[in-house]
């Protein structure tokens, strides 16, 4: 594994695959400030390889992807250093949101708080059988903020809202029910899971899936007509690539 940083490592292969690791941040992966911003700067280090196909964001230990944000950082914070701290957050579940290539959020054990949020911002979650969800913020005397916003998208407002205001966990059949997670793992088969993600991914266009995630993005944000419209100049766009005519003919060739 290539360390980017002392809390974030890399793994590529020759497929164009992307392991990126969360180093040093303990048992359960918590996120520091400088853990936060480690993180957030090996997707930054990323984004810009056009060879990368797909990232699966990972923690070091299997207990947890991401166990939740520092309590002990955040009990020592007054309202201007509580700003900073979340804003960095947001700019890691932003990262992770506008990363170029689709990411899967590997979820062994605990995913709770701001780990949840950076699932959240992920393209695809697959969950081990036995993982754990939820946002304990409120127990602790603050909001679920920042990317808990995505919640209510991925599995309505009666939901997220159970989730927000009760604090209580779920465990991961319910998660897939909710449409919190797309998959759930066989006991001792996330990786194969995973690597199931991976093969489909790989199948597609690269140019066009980078269109259709940043598609996506836009189409969380604009309304109907306007994301209806904006789809043409992409669709046009893409046959300036050269990969519709490439994928096209060879579909059609093995049809003769």
């Amino acid at each position: 594994m290539e360390m980017l940083n002392s809390h974030c490592g890399v793994d590529r292969d020759g497929r164009g695959v992307a392991r990126l690791t969360i180093c040093n941040a303990g048992s359960l992966n918590i996120l520091s400030s400088a853990v936060t911003d480690g993180v957030r700067e090996g997707f930054e280090h990323l984004a810009g390889d056009k060879d990368i196909r797909a990232v699966i964001l990972v923690g070091q230990s299997e207990k947890s992807m991401i166990g939740g944000a520092d309590i002990k950082e955040m009990a020592g914070l007054d309202q201007k250093s509580a700003e900073a701290f979340i804003t960095r957050l947001r700019d890691l579940c932003e990262a992770v949101r506008r990363f170029p290539a689709p990411v899967i959020a590997r979820l062994p054990g605990w995913c709770l708080g701001g780990g949840l949020e950076v699932a959240a911002a992920c393209d695809f979650r697959i969950a081990a059988h036995d993982a754990r969800f939820g946002m304990p913020e409120v127990r602790v005397g603050i909001p679920s903020v920042i990317h808990a916003a995505l919640l209510p998208r991925l599995i309505g407002w009666g939901r997220a809202r159970w989730l927000v205001m009760t604090a209580e966990n779920i465990d991961a059949p319910t998660a897939l029910g909710w449409g919190l997670v797309d998959m759930v793992a066989r006991p001792g088969g996330l990786d194969a899971a995973i690597e199931h993600t991976v093969s489909a991914l790989l199948e597609c266009g690269p140019e066009a899936l980078r269109a259709q995630k940043a598609l996506l993005r836009q189409w969380e944000e604009l309304p109907l007509t306007e994301s209806v419209n904006l789809s043409i100049g992409v669709f046009g766009q893409s046959f300036l690539t050269g990969e519709p005519q490439r994928l096209m003919q060879g579909f059609l060739d093995r049809k003769r």
